[in-house]
C-alpha cells in the first residue's frame, strides 16, 4: 500500500502541534507554580525528608497568605490527624465545610474527614450520624465502610450484621460470622445458651470452617451440663482447623477430670501432640501427665518432646518438670537456668498478627492493633519462626 503525498504533509503537522501544546501546559505550569507561596515548596520538602512538624508550620503559613488552597486544607488537615492533633483536624474540615462558596464534591469531601475526625476521638456518635448522611451521596461504600467499624467499635453486632447483610460487598463471610460468635458469647454471659445456639448456627451456616463458633459451641454444652457433647463440639475443630485444637485443650482437659476419665483426655491429647504439636498443647499435656504419672513421667515426656520439636518454650517445660524431682542441694544451679530460659520464652511465647505484626500474649480474634479478624495464628512467636 502507498501513501498519498498529502498523508506525507499530515505527520509534520500532528508533530508541531504536539510541541506547540506541550510548550502552552508548560507555561501554564511555570505561571502557576510562580504564583504558589515559596512556604509550599518549603512544606512538600520537609514532607518528603519525613519532617512532618517543619511541614506542618510551613502549610500552616500557606493557608494563612492563600486561604483559597482548598487542597492544602485537606493536606494539613491529614497531618494534624496522623499526628494526633484531632482538634486542629476538626476545626480546619469544619472551617471548610462552613465555606459557602466551596463545591458540593468537595463539601462532601470535608464532611467525610470530619466523621473520620471524630472516629479518631472516640466521638462515635457524631461521626455515624455523618456517615449515615455520606451514605446516600457519591462516597456512599466509604461511608458504609466507616458504618460498620464504628458498629464493630461500638459492639453494636445487630447493626453490624445488618448493614453487612443489606451490603454483603462490606464484609467477607468469616467476618459476619465472628459478628454471630460475638452475639453468642453476649447471650451466653447472660447464660441464654437457646439464643447463643442460634447465634452458632448463623455463624456455621455462613462459614463452616469458623473453629470460633465451633468453641462456642462446646462452651454452651459445657454450661448446660453436656460434657460429652461439649467434648463433640470442640472435636469438630479437627475438621476445620486443626491447629486450633491447642485453644480449647484445656477446657477438653478440664471436662475429662469432671468426668473422672482424666487418663482418657490426656491420651487424647497426646494424640492431638503427636499430629499437630504445639507448645500451647504440650503445656496442658505436660500437666496432666504430672496429675496422672508424677514429675519424672512429666520430665521425660517433656524431654522426649523436646527432641521431637526442638524450642525454648519447650525446654523449659521440661526444666520445670525436671525442677520437680530434682534434689535440693542441686536445685540452685537448675533454678538459675530456668530462670534465664524463662526470660526468653516470656519474650517469645507471644501470638503475632499476620497482618500488621502486633504481638500480644493473648489469643485474639481481632487484632487490637490493626482490628483484622482471624489474623491471629494459635501460634506462638517462637513456633512460627521454626516453621518459618
Amino acid at each position: 500500500m502507498t501513501l498519498e503525498p498529502w498523508a506525507l504533509l499530515i505527520l509534520p503537522l500532528f508533530f508541531a502541534l504536539g510541541w506547540i501544546a506541550a510548550r502552552i501546559d508548560i507555561k501554564h505550569v511555570v505561571a502557576d507554580s510562580r504564583r504558589l507561596p515559596k512556604a509550599y515548596f518549603q512544606g512538600l520538602n520537609f514532607l518528603l525528608n519525613e519532617q512532618p512538624d517543619r511541614a506542618i508550620e510551613a502549610f500552616n503559613e500557606v493557608v494563612r497568605v492563600e486561604p483559597e488552597t482548598v487542597e492544602l486544607h485537606f493536606a494539613l488537615g491529614a497531618l494534624f490527624r496522623r499526628r494526633g492533633e484531632l482538634e486542629r483536624a476538626l476545626r480546619i474540615h469544619q472551617n471548610l465545610i462552613n465555606r459557602e462558596d466551596l463545591p458540593a464534591p468537595l463539601k462532601e469531601q470535608a464532611m467525610f474527614e470530619l466523621g473520620v475526625d471524630y472516629l479518631k476521638s472516640g466521638l462515635l456518635d457524631r461521626s455515624e450520624e455523618i456517615f449515615k448522611r455520606l451514605s446516600e451521596g457519591a462516597r456512599r461504600e466509604e461511608a458504609l465502610k466507616q458504618l460498620l467499624e464504628i458498629y464493630q467499635l461500638e459492639k453494636s453486632w445487630d447493626k453490624a450484621i445488618e448493614l453487612a447483610e443489606r451490603i454483603p460487598e462490606l464484609a467477607a463471610q468469616h467476618e459476619v460470622a465472628e459478628f454471630w460468635c460475638e452475639m453468642a458469647e453476649n447471650a451466653l454471659i447472660r447464660s441464654k445458651t437457646d439464643e447463643a445456639r442460634r447465634h452458632v448456627q448463623q455463624a456455621l451456616s455462613l462459614h463452616r470452617q469458623c473453629v470460633r463458633a465451633s468453641i462456642i459451641a462446646g462452651d454452651i454444652e459445657r454450661k448446660e451440663g453436656h460434657a460429652d457433647r461439649a467434648v463433640e463440639a470442640w472435636l469438630r475443630i479437627e475438621q476445620q482447623q486443626p491447629e486450633f485444637l491447642a485453644l480449647v485443650a484445656s477446657r477438653i482437659a478440664e471436662v475429662y477430670k469432671g468426668m473422672g476419665r482424666q487418663a482418657e483426655g490426656m491420651q487424647l491429647l497426646k494424640g492431638f501432640l503427636s499430629r499437630y504439636p504445639s507448645v500451647d498443647m504440650l503445656d496442658v499435656v505436660c500437666q496432666q501427665v504430672v496429675e496422672e504419672e508424677g514429675a519424672q513421667a512429666a520430665y521425660d515426656f517433656a524431654i522426649a518432646e523436646l527432641h521431637r520439636t526442638p524450642s525454648l518454650i519447650a525446654l523449659n517445660k521440661a526444666l520445670e518438670a525436671r525442677a520437680a524431682v530434682t534434689p535440693a542441694e542441686q536445685l540452685a544451679d537448675l533454678e538459675l537456668v530456668k530462670k534465664l530460659v524463662k526470660a526468653q520464652t516470656q519474650r517469645l511465647a507471644r501470638y503475632t498478627c499476620k497482618s500488621c505484626g502486633f504481638k500480644a500474649r493473648q489469643f485474639y480474634w481481632r487484632c487490637p492493633a490493626c482490628s483484622e479478624w482471624e489474623s491471629y495464628p494459635p501460634k506462638r512467636s517462637e513456633e512460627l519462626a521454626l516453621i518459618q
